[in-house]
């Protein structure tokens, strides 16, 4: 469980949940990229001797201006709340997007959301973020009201190689394609699916194999195949295995699913919370004749994963 305190809303907060330096964004993915804003509201929080916050959006403000997309999440609150201690952060100030917030100009948001409601004493951005209604507020006017309203504003510069920004778009692209190297490269971490085993019909058990499924909810899709994972467990044990993502159209799921087969395990996982790290993309998810032939072809699979991560075993 993280120790990140979660606050939800900006109206009427205690004096003792306001005053932080800020690093504000969605912050989908905690990406290499969102790592430089965050360290960023750390130095002012050192300087200033101030907690150090985060701010972000819930729904993602995608989620509720489109809500039509293809689910495009790269992590759960969890997640994000335990790569955000990782980096020290204190407070996470999550705020409700609605009609009311999705319809302040710029200037209302910098002064009735981020200095009356959270008492911000610093906020940083990236270099290409907006805010207010129509997207209208740029790092340059943020600038501006932090100058006015009392409370300094910092702007990080892009990361990434040759000229590429570090983006949670370059990871979802990485991993709908099947790259998942790619997308840890922005990511600076595997990326990871993380939820609840189901009780599924426990054929693979009953061929050989079994596995802990997982669904995907509003992950991002990524390319249906076999990949090498792995598998952190609730006791913080990680075990390493072989996944399928996708519709197991052999055998007809329908809902796209995470089916991993945890290598020399043998234990009850069914209701427990797992959180699976996505290593290599190993080969498409196809369609095979009969199950003793999906069989052979899931054993080849196997072998091939603990030969990547389980070299000399």
């Amino acid at each position: 469980m993280s120790r990140v305190r979660v606050i939800r809303g900006w109206k009427d907060l205690p004096p003792s949940d306001r005053g932080a330096a800020l690093a504000m964004g969605a912050f989908d993915g905690v990406h290499r990229g969102h790592q430089e804003v965050i360290a960023l509201a750390a130095r002012a929080a050192a300087e200033l001797k101030a907690p150090l916050g985060v701010i972000t959006f819930d729904p993602h403000p995608r989620a509720y201006f489109r809500p039509d997309e293809p689910a495009f999440r790269l992590m759960r609150r969890d997640q994000q709340a335990r790569v955000l201690e990782g980096l020290g952060v204190e407070v996470l100030h999550v705020l409700p997007v609605d009609a009311e917030l999705a319809n302040m100009t710029d200037r209302e948001f910098a002064t009735r959301v981020l200095s009356e409601g959270l008492g911000a004493r610093h906020v940083a951005v990236g270099f290409d973020n907006t805010f207010g209604k129509g997207r209208t507020g740029t790092p340059q006017a943020m600038a501006a009201y932090g100058a006015e309203l009392g409370f300094g504003v910092s702007i990080a510069e892009p990361v990434g190689g040759e000229g590429a920004k570090f983006s949670s778009t370059a990871i979802r692209e990485a991993l709908r394609e099947g790259r998942p190297q790619d997308a840890a490269e922005i990511l600076g971490r595997p990326f990871a699916i993380e939820g609840e085993v189901q009780r599924g019909r426990q054929l693979g058990r009953k061929l050989g194999f079994p596995t802990a499924n997982v669904a995907l909810g509003d992950y991002v899709t990524p390319r249906f195949g076999v990949y090498a994972v792995r598998t952190r467990l609730p006791d913080g044990r990680q075990v390493a295995g072989v996944a399928n993502i996708g519709v197991n159209p052999t055998v007809a799921v329908v809902a796209p699913l995470l089916e991993v087969w945890l290598f020399d395990f043998d234990e009850d996982l069914y209701d427990q919370v797992i959180e699976t790290d996505l290593i290599a993309f190993l080969r498409p998810e196809e369609k095979f004749e009969s199950l003793e032939v999906m069989t052979e072809q899931v054993m080849r699979d196997a072998a091939q994963a603990r030969a990547l991560l389980l070299p000399g075993f």
